[in-house]
């Protein structure tokens, strides 16, 4: 048997037809389909290898949205230790710059809210990565906390610092204590709510806490009388001046001039008749002009 005969026969044998029958679920007509034996080799081949394309596709699809879930997960991370770094750094420069100041007084002056916005930490897995990202965020979580702890201590002391009175409201001379006394008036023994420095008509009277006045007016035996409200419960009185230069509702500073002194009222000369109040009880003012950053806890 010669080559060429075994080739025909081969050709002759892959192209001998092939019936397909179809027979519908809906129809009693059957479809018939001729193919040659080679088509129907070639349709398998196809379909196997298109199987496998889209079984390859889908694999590669999958991996690649995962990674890209994977890498979308570290940028959210690095954006959160990013800003964490940023509100830490901004804690160090605001503490370093308070601390160059030389005292107390102008460190709680000089607090400010931290610059930096406080960072977000979002729930994450440990099984993110080779790095331990959760403890990594757990410990800067601890760091920003104690830094927020830290600005929020200073910016309360600062509060109780600003509307707590101190220092002295003119330069002058203390003529009557706090206390019992007997009136310069009346003759008889009173308690004296104050005290009363002497100075010249005219000198400004400032205001020793930052608040808001809520008095200026004439009041009877006080004369011309400043009351500013200082909060956390403290309150200040200015009285027998001579002039009044703020109104009701005018925000002050410490410093700031809220009077001149005077002899309005009941007195027997120019001088500032100066009152500290705690939750509606008079207290010594000596108390605040000497020590003035110690704030009264039970007095």
């Amino acid at each position: 048997m010669s080559i060429t005969y075994k080739i025909k026969r081969f050709i002759r044998k892959i192209f001998t037809p092939v019936t397909i029958v179809l027979i519908p679920h809906d129809s009693l007509r059957t479809i018939h389909l001729k193919m040659p034996s080679v088509g129907l080799v070639l349709s398998v081949a196809a379909w196997l290898v298109g199987t496998i394309f889209i079984i390859s596709t889908a694999v590669r699809t999958f991996e690649y949205y995962n990674m890209k879930a994977a890498l979308s997960q570290y940028s959210r991370v690095f954006a959160e230790t990013r800003s964490a770094i940023v509100y830490l750094q901004s804690a160090e420069a605001e503490l370093r710059r308070l601390l160059s100041f030389k005292s107390k007084e102008k460190i709680l002056e000089n607090v400010h809210p931290m610059s930096a916005t406080e960072p977000r930490f979002l729930e994450s897995s440990a099984a993110e990565g080779s790095i331990n990202i959760d403890l990594l965020k757990e410990q800067m979580k601890l760091s920003v906390e104690n830094a927020k702890a830290v600005s929020d201590y200073l910016d309360k002391q600062k509060n109780i610092f600003l509307a707590t009175p101190s220092g002295w409201p003119i330069n002058g001379t203390v003529t009557s204590e706090y206390g019992k006394r007997v009136s310069p008036i009346h003759g008889v023994q009173e308690f004296h709510s104050g005290i009363d420095i002497s100075a010249p008509s005219g000198t400004p009277i400032k205001a020793t806490a930052d608040g808001v006045v809520t008095f200026s007016g004439f009041n009877a035996g006080n004369g011309n009388l400043v009351v500013i409200e200082h909060g956390l419960g403290y309150k200040t009185f200015y009285a027998h001046n001579s002039v009044n230069k703020v109104e009701p509702g005018k925000r002050v500073k410490r410093g700031n001039v809220v009077a001149l002194v005077g002899s309005t009222g009941n007195t027997t000369g120019p001088h500032l008749h100066y009152e500290v109040w705690r939750n509606d009880t008079h207290k010594n003012p000596r108390i605040f002009i000497k020590e003035t950053l110690n704030v009264l806890k039970e007095k």
